[in-house]
């Protein structure tokens, strides 16, 4: 994202933030017409909808498609230090955040399977369907993904580690930004998201813990892969299987 985009984006939300600090907006405002909330700040929609989309991601916004865009109901998590910042102070390394998330993520989908809710079904079935719909737009892909891990964390039913993975959320979220239009092959991620949907839907609580360590084995590969830009290497014996010529896919 180039510097004057990024710079945009961001007079998004702070400018959402202050609403929201000034009670300005409260959780389920809706807020003003893409039209007219752009006008407003002198910006382009489109400059608008990345922001917009920047703040669903991060849990703020709800974008309900056909209806609006309203403020989420939970407490929002902008006044809060990104796992991000503290990784650019101490340099953290992409596989210690994986190595993180698999030991994090693979527990709040077993207990996703044990204790989510209907609604939480509902959720994740919604983002299941907007990653298919989405699969040539890695940013737009990229939000529902995001969302989608962050349903799982508030399925699992335990407070504390939905808030540890709303950190990891944030910081996954500002990387994946930067190289997300090198993805490769997203309506393979997409399968793998609908089979850890389909194992939390069916209880299954082993297959959701399985599912979950696999697709984030994967997306690890599918982020060097962004971050070095090139194709993965050959197989030593040379010879070119269908497994290697897997395309990995990232979040």
């Amino acid at each position: 994202m180039a510097k004057s985009d990024t710079h945009m984006t961001m007079r998004v939300v702070n400018h959402i933030r202050t609403l929201i600090e000034t009670g300005d907006l409260q959780p389920g405002d809706r807020i003003p017409p893409e039209r007219e909330f752009a006008r407003r700040l002198r910006i382009s929609r489109a400059s608008l909808r990345t922001g917009i989309g920047y703040l669903a991601a991060m849990g703020v916004m709800d974008v309900r498609h056909g209806v609006g865009t309203f403020v989420a109901d939970g407490p929002p998590e902008l006044g809060k230090s990104s796992l991000s910042l503290l990784g650019a102070l101490h340099g953290f390394q992409s596989w210690q955040m994986f190595e993180a998330r698999r030991i994090l993520e693979s527990e709040l989908a077993a207990l996703a399977a044990e204790r989510g809710r209907e609604q939480h079904i509902s959720a994740m079935s919604e983002e299941i369907a907007e990653m298919y719909a989405t699969v040539n737009d890695p940013i737009e892909y990229l939000i529902h993904d995001v969302r989608f891990h962050r349903v799982i964390a508030q399925a699992s039913g335990n407070p504390i580690l939905a808030a540890l993975m709303e950190t990891i959320t944030s910081a996954l979220y500002d990387e994946r930004r930067k190289t997300a239009e090198r993805s490769r092959d997203l309506k393979e991620s997409a399968d793998l998201h609908r089979e850890i949907y389909r194992a939390i839907r069916s209880r299954n609580s082993r297959e959701a813990r399985a599912v979950m360590e696999r697709h984030l084995t994967a997306a690890q590969s599918a982020q060097d892969l962004e971050i070095s830009g090139g194709p993965p290497p050959p197989p030593e014996n040379g010879q070119v299987t269908k497994k290697a010529r897997r395309k990995p896919v990232a979040v």
